[in-house]
This record gives structure tokens, C-alpha cells and sequence, in this order.
């Protein structure tokens, strides 16, 4: 069985050397890079007359110095390399979070810290066999018609919230949109976010993104 080979691109050498270390202990091959430019000219060099293996995921932080993750994935489709992509955040950026999930076709989104089980799933959906309906985000537990019976017991103000914090607005910004006071606001959000059973931000984006629970 050919090991899986993980390339990851993070300009926290702290959290590279921990997630190497959890990949390792699961018998991975990482190889990993803290500036986006250099893993940019590496693995332009690796796909020169190469075929990647099935057993190949980018695992990508969203936010870094001089190139984003989103940018280093668009460069290296401009040059052939498409490659399955795990993007990983420790802000909670929405906006950028549906941007990676919807325009770029990334497989998955985790938030710093990484859950181990949820870091299990996307990777089992990064290697999964091409006939596998990818459709479905296993780090968000359930099913399109667990998601849809949530979103019904939504009433009309959570489900306004909820779109405009999937959005990327503040509680601030969303109480001048709707023309509310900030704690009308805040507890629409707080009761929305557990009517959908999303445990943060990052989460429920992803439900949203993939409509599933």
C-alpha cells in the first residue's frame, strides 16, 4: 500500500512540526515549508514529467506573510497541479472560508487547533477513490436532510443572522444591517448556532457551503 504523501504549507513552525508529528504517528510521508513561495517552485519542480499519486494532499493555512494559501492553490493550478486541499485557519475567516469551500473546490476547512477526528475525516476524504461522492464534508457530521430539519426550526431573525455571520459580518455590523440592538443580535445568533448544532463559526460555514449537518 502506498503511504500517503501530505505536503504542508504553514508559516507556524511550531504548528508544522506538531501536525508532522501527528501525521507521522499515522504513517504519512509530510514534507512541509513555511514560506508559500518556496513550496510554490518545489512542487512546481516535483511536476515536471510526473504523475502525482492518488495518495497526495495539500494541507494549506489560509492566512500567510506575502501569499496566501488561496493564492499558493490558485498558482499552482495555473501551472497543472490539482491536488486535493485541506485549508486550515486560526482566525475563523469566513469570507475566506466560502471562497476555499465554493470557488476553489477545497475538500475540506479546519480550525486551529486542529480536532484530531475531524483531521481523520479530511483526510479520508483527501484520499478518497475519485467514484466517491465527495459532495459530502465528513468533518461536519450528518446528512443533507439533518441539515434541512435544523434549518426549518431556524425562526426568520435567526435564519437572517446566520447568513449575514456566514457572510463575514460582526454582531455589530449585523445589528446595523437589520436595523437591531447588538443583544437582539447576539442572542439570535446564540440561539441559531445551537438550533443548527454548529460548535463555531468555521463549522457552520461549512454546513452552509455543503448544506449538510
Amino acid at each position: 500500500m502506498t503511504p500517503r504523501q501530505i505536503y504542508v504549507v504553514d508559516d507556524n513552525h511550531e504548528f508544522r512540526d506538531s501536525l508532522r508529528f501527528w501525521l507521522e504517528g499515522f504513517g504519512c510521508q509530510v514534507r512541509d515549508w513555511g514560506d508559500p513561495r518556496d513550496a510554490l517552485q518545489s512542487l512546481a519542480r516535483v511536476a515536471v514529467g510526473t504523475a502525482w499519486p492518488e495518495s497526495t494532499c495539500l494541507m494549506l493555512d489560509v492566512r500567510m506573510p506575502e501569499l496566501s494559501g488561496l493564492d499558493l492553490h490558485d498558482a499552482l493550478r495555473e501551472r497543472g497541479i490539482h491536488l486535493p486541499v485541506i485549508y486550515m485557519s486560526g482566525h475563523a475567516d469566513v469570507p475566506l472560508a466560502v471562497a476555499a469551500m465554493q470557488k476553489r473546490g477545497a475538500v475540506s476547512l479546519l480550525e486551529k487547533p486542529l480536532d484530531d477526528a475531524a483531521l481523520s475525516a479530511a483526510l479520508d476524504r483527501a484520499f478518497a477513490p475519485m467514484d466517491v461522492d465527495l459532495d459530502v464534508d465528513p468533518g461536519v457530521e450528518g446528512s443533507r436532510e439533518e441539515f434541512e430539519r435544523r434549518a426549518q426550526m431556524l425562526s426568520p431573525r435567526e435564519r437572517q443572522v446566520l447568513s449575514l455571520v456566514v457572510k463575514g459580518l460582526m454582531n455589530k455590523n449585523i445589528a446595523d444591517e437589520i436595523k437591531l440592538s447588538l443583544k437582539s443580535v447576539e442572542l439570535y445568533r446564540s440561539r441559531g448556532m445551537r438550533k443548527m448544532k454548529a460548535r463555531s463559526v468555521t463549522e457552520l460555514t461549512r454546513m452552509m457551503v455543503s448544506r449538510r449537518a
